[in-house]
């Protein structure tokens, strides 16, 4: 098993319940199911569990993993990218967000807030816009195929 505070070096693809990839580590599965980018740089994750740098199913998953191991894990929202919450659209003055973007707000644009959250408009209005600051995949149940290659260091 990969204890908490290892570095796990792991591959994975993520699917939509549908089947479709939305997510991988691996060039092939990209370049197979069309969600290739050549900005990426495809190769293996590499994070510190127990650290909450990644979703929570795939930390738990790896936790109980060995090294060498396949697997796939259904996850449900709340252990992927979180439930859909209305409380994250958010509305704000078309002026204001204007302003501080210096451009014209049009819908599916990315924002940031203050606080360092990305966003996108949803609706655009002649006084408000409205942001939504829900992960693209919040409220989706996801499925991950991963497999662990090396798990290295400690605490």
């Amino acid at each position: 098993m990969v204890e908490a505070g290892r570095v796990a070096v792991v591959h994975y693809t993520g699917r939509l319940s549908n089947g479709d990839v939305f997510d991988t580590t691996d060039v092939d599965v990209a370049l197979d199911s069309g969600v290739y980018h050549d900005h990426r740089d495809y190769k293996p994750l590499e994070f510190r569990v127990g650290e909450d740098k990644v979703i929570a199913g795939l930390d738990e998953a790896v936790r109980s993993m060995d090294v060498g191991e396949e697997r796939t894990v259904e996850l449900d929202p709340g252990d992927a990218f979180g439930e859909y919450s209305e409380e994250r659209v958010v509305e704000m003055p078309r002026d204001e967000l204007e302003e501080r973007s210096d451009a014209t707000a049009e819908e599916g644009d990315l924002v940031r807030s203050d606080t360092g959250e990305t966003g996108w408009i949803v609706d655009v209005g002649e006084e408000n816009v409205t942001v939504d600051f829900n992960h693209e995949l919040a409220g989706e149940a996801v499925e991950l195929e991963i497999r662990v290659l090396e798990a290295h260091g400690g605490e």
